[in-house]
C-alpha cells in the first residue's frame, strides 16, 4: 500500500452544489431561488416560519413564570465549608462572614448573598454570619456546637436614604 492509494470510502464525501454557474448546470441564472420576492434576495432568514403551518413555538403550551426581582444566592454546602476549615483556608475561631468566604475562594462572588445548605459532614465549632440558611444546616451547625446567624437582606445592602 502506498500513500497515493489512500482515499475516502465511496459516498463519504459529496461534491458541493455550485449554483449560478450557467444554464447547462441546471442551477444557473436565479440559482434555484425562483423569481423575485423576499426569499430570492440575499440576507433573508425567516426564523420560525414553517410554510404557513402553525410554528412549533406557538403549538406548545405556555408554562411557568420568571420572577423579575428574584434573588440569586451563592450556595455553600457544609461539607465544602468543613474541607476549607480543615485545609486552613478559613479560620474557624474567627467569625465566618460572606466576605471571608469570597477571600478564601470558597465562593466566587456573593451575588445577592450566601446561602448555607446542609449537604455533607460538619463537626467544626464555628460562628457563621450569612444571608440565608436551610433549617437543617442551622441545626447541623448548632449540633456541632457553633452558631449560625442569618442576617436580613436590608442589612446586607447599603441603606437608601
Amino acid at each position: 500500500m502506498r500513500l497515493t492509494d489512500l482515499r475516502d470510502n465511496p459516498g463519504a464525501t459529496k461534491k458541493r452544489k455550485r449554483v449560478g454557474r450557467g444554464p447547462g448546470s441546471g442551477t444557473g441564472k436565479t440559482a434555484g431561488r425562483g423569481i423575485k420576492g423576499q426569499k430570492s434576495r440575499s440576507g433573508v432568514a425567516i426564523n420560525g416560519y414553517e410554510g404557513g403551518q402553525m410554528p412549533l413555538y406557538q403549538r406548545l403550551p405556555k408554562r411557568g413564570f420568571n420572577k423579575p426581582n428574584r434573588k440569586k444566592f451563592a450556595v455553600v454546602n457544609l461539607g465544602i465549608l468543613a474541607k476549607f476549615i480543615e485545609a486552613g483556608k478559613i479560620d474557624a475561631k474567627a467569625t465566618i462572614t460572606e466576605d471571608v468566604m469570597v477571600e478564601s475562594g470558597l465562593v466566587r462572588r456573593k451575588l445577592d448573598g450566601v446561602r448555607i445548605l446542609a449537604k455533607g459532614e460538619f463537626d467544626a465549632k464555628v460562628t457563621l454570619e450569612v444571608t440565608g440558611a436551610s433549617a437543617s444546616a442551622k441545626e447541623a451547625v448548632e449540633k456541632a456546637g457553633g452558631t449560625l446567624t442569618v442576617t436580613s437582606q436590608a442589612s446586607a445592602a447599603p441603606a437608601a436614604e
